[in-house]
């Protein structure tokens, strides 16, 4: 499951001339679920969403990152976008396989808003249209935007073996299996 967050001051959502939901200040959310999602990626964004801290200390305006949008009372607007899921490494079309079909993705999405929020205000929580064509206005703040997975790197094919980049990484390894220092540098 991916989620791009963005603080915004305000932010609604419109379909057919009409809107449909509205914000203040808070966050937007755009939120895409992957074929093989389950409840405990529902409960990693969930937690990312309400914890996540993006906004400024509210006594004390010159101290950033220091609250979270529990910690304002902020509000949060919700949109399901699958394109979020996109595997775009080959050619120019859009790839969607990794994106959930319509209708467990609908369910899903569902139980993620019925989730978020219990982890929060259910009163604070607005959402788009499933599936509808929806036009997104919003004033992101700062800007401030962040995109959270709860499986990291998983929806990406790794490279066929021996085919890595010259000079990468392996993904899963840590500087002590490479024989490196775990200290940073003190003269960089």
């Amino acid at each position: 499951m991916r989620a791009i967050i963005q603080r915004v001051s305000s932010a609604s959502v419109t379909v057919d001339n009409e809107v449909i939901s509205k914000i203040s200040k808070g966050l937007m959310v755009l939120v895409g679920i992957g074929t093989d999602d389950t409840d405990a990626d529902i409960a990693t964004i969930t937690n990312k969403i309400v914890n996540l801290r993006v906004f400024n200390d509210p006594n004390d305006d010159d101290k950033m990152w220091k609250a979270s949008v529990k910690d304002i009372d902020g509000e949060i607007l919700c949109v399901s976008q699958f394109t979020l899921l996109a595997n775009t490494t080959k050619g120019n079309k859009p790839d969607f396989h990794k994106a959930m079909s319509t209708e467990p993705g609908k369910l899903m999405y569902s139980t993620f808003l019925e989730k978020l929020g219990r982890a929060y205000k259910p009163e604070k929580v607005q959402d788009g249209r499933f599936g509808a064509m929806m036009s997104v206005s919003l004033t992101n703040e700062g800007p401030v935007t962040f995109t959270i997975d709860s499986r990291k790197f998983e929806y990406v094919e790794p490279p066929p073996s021996g085919k890595a980049n010259k000079g990468s990484k392996p993904a899963n390894s840590t500087p002590q299996s490479r024989g490196e220092s775990a200290q940073p540098d003190a003269n960089p």
